[in-house]
């Protein structure tokens, strides 16, 4: 009992209830409290503790009795009413009837079903080991394939051949007809236990699905300073795929917004020859896809957060219309050419690697001034401008003119930083004084903090 309490807590979170610690443990002292043997005190001593809103209630409702069963009697076995030369002639008879349904007819005839390895075996040849979906008719679904491999829809035709054996064996028609009464209720009794078996082993599938997930999940959740090399290897796997959703996500909302706003001049002017009443309408078109300009900082304590931004960017190439991309420490270089010149791996490299690092050397107010006197014709009212960096500027003077310049000029000013606003302005930081001049600020302390910027970005 003590594991499927364990396993349906699981269970709930995969399901996205949330469950904390506290909450789990809350539910193990009101079950110690009240016990299992009622079954309706149990079934709310856990939803008191574990479901803290209404939205909840269903989910918990429709995974407990596919955890603690439906207080599903027991197969009868009917058998036990029978003389022992009926039961001899129930036997030859069933020993004369095809070797496929034996093994359901002796379930259903004496009152033995399924044990949990009969059950996990069935499971298995049926392909429910491989079901994760949630959905309320996946677990109907599954259970009427194993009532297949048991040869469920040959049992009405095999039953009745059945009572019509007995009978010419001579047995007295009352038990045979009290046979029929008990072996009708046994099968509705194993269909509801092959119901129940399937929902909950589709749920430990999901369970296990979660927790392997959840690793991954908390690694993008965990501060790039704080990844170890390993670490850093799963996470750039996992880009990929995080950024196959941020297209997908993107390319929805493209699908969406294409028809644009209504152009309510061009549908008066094209409209003249109607006398005035609009016929044709017509659309203002809209740029979906920004054209970007990147300034990134890859000093030391900037870069891995700088590799997870171009490597998701590159992955996404598809939803920009042009990117043009600038790297800086002590001065700015123009890496644009590197990154589309080679495989993302070696271009990442080459880019980190471009400008030599120092001892708190980072100059941001030169690199900007640099990049508004070489490079201000890559900005225009549709670039979107993203500045990746910490705002630290080793007390050199911060630009801001130029940053006010580069602002003013953009469609949007972006700036993404990995430090926590709480820090910004302490030490050498200048981050309080470039926030004014931004149209956004993101925090990007981890891979699932930047995908969400990025995301909003495209968006």
């Amino acid at each position: 009992m003590e594991e499927r309490i364990a396993r349906f807590i699981a269970a709930l979170r995969a399901s996205g209830v949330r469950v904390s610690i506290a909450e789990s443990q809350d539910a193990w002292y009101a079950i110690g409290y009240m016990g299992v043997i009622d079954r309706d005190a149990f079934r709310l001593s856990l939803r008191s503790t574990l479901v803290k809103d209404a939205d909840s209630i269903p989910v918990f409702e429709e995974l407990f009795p596919q955890f603690f069963g439906t207080n599903t009697p027991p197969l009868i076995d009917p058998q036990a009413d029978l003389t022992p030369e009926q039961q001899q002639m129930l036997q030859q008879a069933i020993q004369q009837l095809t070797q496929d349904l034996q093994q359901l007819l002796e379930w259903l005839l004496s009152g033995r079903g399924p044990t949990e390895q009969d059950l996990e075996e069935l499971g298995e040849q049926s392909g429910l080991d491989q079901s994760t979906s949630l959905s309320p008719y996946e677990a109907k679904r599954q259970a009427q394939r194993m009532q297949e491999l048991l040869g469920w829809d040959k049992l009405d035709e095999l039953l009745e051949m059945l009572w019509e054996m007995l009978a010419a064996q001579g047995m007295d028609p009352n038990a045979i007809e009290q046979l029929k009464e008990q072996v009708g209720e046994n099968r509705d009794r194993l269909e509801q236990q092959l119901n129940e078996f399937a929902g909950q082993k589709i749920r430990d599938n999901a369970v296990e699905e979660y927790q392997r997930r959840k690793p991954m999940n908390d690694l993008m959740q965990r501060p790039f300073s704080s990844l170890s090399p390993n670490e850093m290897d799963q996470l750039r796997e996992q880009v990929r795929r995080l950024a196959a959703r941020l297209r997908s996500r993107a390319a929805l909302r493209q699908k969406r917004g294409k028809q644009g706003r209504l152009d309510a001049k061009a549908t008066l002017r094209a409209n003249l020859r109607y006398a005035g009443v609009p016929f044709e309408m017509h659309y203002k078109e809209r740029r979906l896809k920004p054209k970007v300009v990147c300034i990134l900082d890859i000093s030391t304590s900037m870069r891995p957060v700088a590799e997870f931004f171009l490597r998701l960017l590159h992955e996404l190439q598809d939803q920009v219309r042009k990117t043009r991309s600038f790297a800086f420490i002590d001065h700015l270089e123009d890496v644009t050419p590197d990154l589309f010149s080679q495989h993302i791996d070696q271009a990442v490299y080459v880019v980190l690697t471009k400008l030599p690092s120092g001892y708190y050397n980072t100059d941001l107010g030169y690199s900007l001034k640099q990049f508004e006197s070489d490079f201000l014709d890559t900005v225009d009212s549709r670039t979107t401008v993203i500045v990746l960096g910490d705002g630290r500027n080793n007390y050199n003077d911060p630009g801001l003119d130029s940053f006010s310049r580069i602002s003013r000029r953009a469609r949007k000013l972006i700036w993404m930083n990995p430090e926590y606003p709480a820090q910004w302005g302490t030490g050498d930081s200048d981050m309080l004084a470039y926030a004014p001049l931004c149209s956004e600020t993101y925090q990007v302390r981890n891979l699932a903090q930047l995908a969400d910027a990025i995301d909003r970005i495209l968006g």
